[in-house]
């Protein structure tokens, strides 16, 4: 880790292309499903994982940011590699990492060398498909020099601005270039601008489009107990009575677009060891992916594997009396989605809230979306060294919520405590609520804290 970040030192593919050539291309030694997006990549990953696995399928699973261990980032048949195997990965890769720090003028970067260690554990495993979200942007994020068989491009909105743009059409001209020639771009809902440059690079690679609203998408969504039942027509085929131990639209439409993502894997990807852009040969270059039924899912693996699912920190209720929700979301969008599915899922009549946020962030964004929904809130740190400090984050805060109801505590724990307590305040147990959230870290704490078991 004391390595940094790539986007500190130089946005470039160079370095890990030349490791990945020492290493024998071990990102070539499997079909890989590429996922790139602003929000939704984690759990859209995850869903996916959860279906291939379900066909039969041995995955490699690549995501980040970790909620506990470093090792979550890369799973193999849906667990996380063992510390054993971690190390040994690492020292595997330690000696070629060295040989191209000298070649040039900066080393390899935290990410790059996690992501080539998770490309050679998929090939050492040896893994029939590997499931790799992006770590931000797209066309210089290392994981890029990979060529998803399918690319799948989650809802983008304004993150990250510093590196890649602060407008949409910047932003989405980044996300587009894990789109490579012939191979099949799964595109979630997006607004106008950054449709518009995803579907012109579509038409640049001879990709073919599947968008959701036109190709794919949720046909029918009812609140249930633990999560939704959801129906949804595919490329190939139309899936209903699906249970989806996960909340909210957002999610339904992750669902959605992960289902689509395998039928597109299905109808054609090679199998272990061939070219990935043999997936969509037989698609005319630029032309929407219409298919037929040849890549239909079995309904009843469908509905098996999404019951399985689950996309930890994402409105995950980590205890009862008072219900208490962990929530990742970070930027105005993904809180949005999630002020959306508590207020529809969970009857509160009491909500306070607890936030931990990143100091780049869109923190007065993220306040104004929580504002209506919460009681009172209060404000903390969380372990990132990015946290923005309790006191800024409460003279924000303040000034949106108003100071009567903003609280601050230095720790988490702490505040942790102080919510609930405010939350029982009326004694009306059964309506009170906790949500915790602003960050993947803020998630991952609370939930060590909580000591939530995995699975759960």
């Amino acid at each position: 880790m004391s390595r940094g970040v790539e986007w500190e030192i130089d946005p470039t593919l160079d370095r890990i292309r030349d490791l990945v050539d020492v290493l024998g291309e071990p990102h070539r030694a499997y079909p890989v499903i590429h996922v790139a997006g602003t929000n939704g990549k984690s759990s859209t990953a995850r869903l996916i994982e959860a279906l291939l696995r379900e066909r039969g399928l041995r995955t490699g699973l690549y995501t980040s940011p970790e909620m506990t261990t470093l090792r979550e980032r890369i799973a193999i048949d849906g667990e996380p590699i063992s510390e054993e195997r971690f190390a040994e990965a690492f020292q595997d890769v330690l000696p070629y990492v060295q040989l191209v720090d000298g070649k040039h003028e900066a080393r390899l970067s935290f990410f790059e060398v996690l992501t080539a260690m998770a490309f050679a554990a998929f090939a050492d495993a040896p893994v029939d498909v590997a499931v790799v979200e992006v770590g931000m942007g797209g066309t210089w994020d290392a994981t890029n020099v990979a060529d998803g068989t399918v690319a799948v491009v989650t809802p983008i909105g304004l993150d990250h601005t510093r590196y890649l743009g602060d407008t949409l059409e910047e932003i989405a001209g980044e996300k587009a270039g894990i789109i490579k020639p012939g191979s099949v771009a799964v595109l979630s809902q997006q607004p106008v601008e950054a449709a518009e440059v995803l579907l012109r690079r579509v038409v640049e690679t001879g990709a073919a489009a599947a968008r959701e609203g036109i190709e794919y998408g949720v046909l029918s969504r009812d609140v249930a107990v633990g999560g939704q039942m959801i129906g949804v027509r595919g490329l190939h085929g139309t899936y209903d009575e699906i249970f989806l131990p996960l909340f909210g639209e957002h999610m339904a439409s992750n669902a959605a677009t992960a289902l689509a993502a395998v039928e597109a894997f299905a109808s054609g990807a090679p199998t272990r060891g061939e070219v990935a852009l043999e997936a969509a040969t037989r698609i005319a270059p630029g032309e929407a992916f219409l298919g037929g039924d040849e890549g239909q899912l079995d309904p009843a693996l469908v509905r098996s594997g999404f019951a399985k699912s689950a996309s930890p920190g994402r409105l995950e209720v980590a205890r009862t009396g008072p219900t208490v929700l962990l929530d990742a979301a970070h930027n105005p969008a993904g809180m949005a989605a999630t002020v959306a599915t508590v207020t529809e899922s969970f009857g509160f009549t009491r909500l306070v809230g607890v936030l931990a946020v990143a100091a780049d962030k869109d923190v007065a964004g993220v306040l104004d979306q929580l504002e209506p929904v919460l009681a009172e809130l209060v404000v903390t740190r969380n372990s990132s060294p990015r946290s923005l400090p309790p006191e800024e984050l409460a003279e924000i805060a303040e000034g949106i919520f108003g100071p009567e109801r903003v609280h601050v505590a230095e720790r988490l724990d702490d505040a942790i405590d102080r919510a609930i307590g405010l939350a029982e305040e009326t004694g009306e147990y059964r309506g009170a609520g906790v949500l915790i959230t602003g960050s993947v870290v803020t998630a991952g704490d609370a939930r060590t804290l909580l000591r939530v078991e995995e699975g759960r």
